[in-house]
């Protein structure tokens, strides 16, 4: 049994394992509060706009969202190596890489102006389907939306800082209040019977302040770290560019996977762009939920790295990997089996029948791809990444190029195949080429699949058997014994196969108050 998993964990390693929990604690604090405010959204908008017109406001938000691809990694480079100086009590380390963080994502915002002017300008010839009368107001929406976030790319250094503190709780804060602004500015601006530019300079006054909180939040709560041009390090420079060249790669990869499907579902088929929305929404719950747990994990790994030997690390990646793969079942069965009654109960029996398909697909598609990302944050985490390129090109690729050509045949269900495939490939290549090189992690290939990929996958066989019933769009022909037992049985292999027996130990020392060393 390796040591990471049976032998106590004291001094550093206890406190790296306090603050995890505290900031994972953080993180879903900040995930549920945003939830309820995702979920309100689309089902408050769909029933005061137009099937056409919330198509074309979902295509202003995607298209203004690309700024953010021009973060090139920073954001965690300034996480990861502030963790690294603040552990060593460098706090002149600190200040060199948030400064040095600053500048460059001052100069990405400079990049994001002019991607939102390009953007605009090409409006019609992204979108030929869509109304003529709408690109006016889309044009300026997208204006609005794109430049705001710009803006905020640069104040997002601050949050980073306090990630890089492993002080969760402040960015969640900022996120939180954020979140509610742009609800609220977007709601008062529908209400009022605002056009799509309207909706778009609510949105931008939003970002605004959100940027403006974290410079204050900076300010007051974390001022001794200092960001000013003074600070600005060659070496640091050197190393954080080539730290954010791969992680560069990895955010394009993410554009191909998850960030240009929708343009391509507004470019062939417009008409299916709100009911493909619709199914993504859920899909990003999943991506929200895995990613607020684990997000804490990089900071921790960075640590943990500079103590704890390869095989040791290995057995960190098992158990997350499980663990993962446990939360993305539990999280996404319920939807593709109860996938038209609950988007009828949130957003209408229109938008159910529409898209209860690509809901399915896209979720399926998203559990498969994510049960890599605890490898993916590990290797981040201790600089490694340039192994794990492999399977991301092979993933974005594959997506892009079987979305693009499905698209052209089978329209908006195209590219939510096109999604599947690819995720199917970049795991494919996960496990073929990049756990092999991995050499500050030294992991079975094969243990890493049925320990933490294969079993927690059982949880998963009571779906497969009610198949037939679920995969009707006019909704599941299940009655409440059905689904009681569905639940049930459910519950009864995630207990038993998902979760392995140190881990139900474990638990049940927790819930009978008795404590166990992990």
């Amino acid at each position: 049994m390796h040591a990471s998993l049976s032998t106590p964990v004291h001094g550093p390693s206890r406190e790296l394992g306090r603050a995890f929990v505290r900031n994972s604690a953080a993180n879903l604090a900040r995930f549920g509060i945003t939830s309820v405010v995702s979920f309100f959204l689309p089902a408050y908008l769909t029933r005061h706009l137009s099937v056409e017109v919330y198509g074309a406001w979902v295509l202003i938000l995607q298209m203004g969202a690309y700024v953010a691809y021009l973060d090139f990694g920073v954001q965690t480079a300034v996480a990861k190596y502030i963790a690294e100086y603040d552990a060593k009590g460098d706090w002149a380390g600190c200040n060199r890489c948030a400064s040095v963080g600053f500048v460059i994502l001052a100069a990405a915002s400079v990049l994001g102006v002019c991607l939102t002017v390009g953007l605009t300008w090409a409006v019609p010839e992204l979108f030929r389907k869509m109304p003529v009368a709408q690109y006016h107001d889309v044009r300026i929406g997208i204006l609005f939306v794109g430049i705001s976030l710009s803006i905020g790319l640069s104040a997002s250094v601050f949050s980073a800082i306090f990630l890089g503190l492993q002080r969760y709780q402040v960015p969640m804060i900022a996120t939180v209040i954020g979140k509610l602004l742009y609800a609220l500015a977007l709601c008062l601006s529908v209400y009022f019977h605002g056009d799509l530019a309207v909706m778009g300079a609510a949105v931008a006054v939003a970002n605004l302040l959100a940027a403006a909180l974290q410079v204050i939040l900076w300010q007051r709560l974390a001022g001794h770290i200092s960001v000013a041009l003074q600070n600005i390090d060659r070496g640091m420079l050197k190393q954080m560019l080539a730290y954010c060249g791969v992680m560069t790669i990895w955010l394009v990869c993410m554009l191909f996977v998850s960030g240009i499907d929708l343009m391509i579902v507004g470019h062939y088929d417009f008409a299916q762009t709100a009911f493909y929305s619709i199914a993504a929404s859920p899909t990003n719950f999943i991506v929200m939920v895995i990613g607020a747990i684990l997000g804490p994990l990089l900071p921790a790994t960075s640590a943990l790295s500079t103590e704890r030997t390869p095989r040791q690390m290995s057995g960190i990646l098992v158990r997350a990997t499980r663990y993962a793969g446990i939360i993305l079942l539990a999280s996404g069965l319920p939807g593709i089996v109860a996938a038209y009654p609950l988007i009828n109960l949130w957003v209408g029996e229109n938008y159910a029948r529409h898209s209860v398909e690509f809901l399915r697909i896209l979720l399926l598609a998203n559990i498969i791809r994510n049960f890599c990302l605890p490898y993916a944050t590990m290797v981040v985490a201790t600089a490694k990444q340039l192994v794990a390129t492999a399977s991301a090109i092979t993933e974005a690729l594959v997506n892009l190029i079987a979305s693009v050509w499905l698209a052209q045949h089978y329209g908006a269900m195209g590219v939510a195949a096109g999604t599947l495939i690819g995720a199917v490939a970049g795991v494919a290549m996960h496990f073929s080429v990049s756990v092999i090189y991995t050499k500050n992690i030294v992991v079975s290939r094969l243990g890493l699949f049925v320990k933490g990929i294969l079993l927690p996958a059982t949880i998963a066989l009571p779906t497969l058997l009610l198949f037939p019933r679920w995969k009707s769009t006019g909704g599941p022909a299940m009655n409440w014994q059905l689904w009681l037992t569905w639940g049930f049985s459910t519950v009864l292999f995630t207990w038993w196969f998902g979760l392995s027996a140190e881990d139900r130990t474990a638990l049940q020392a927790i819930s009978t108050g008795r404590t166990k060393p992990t």
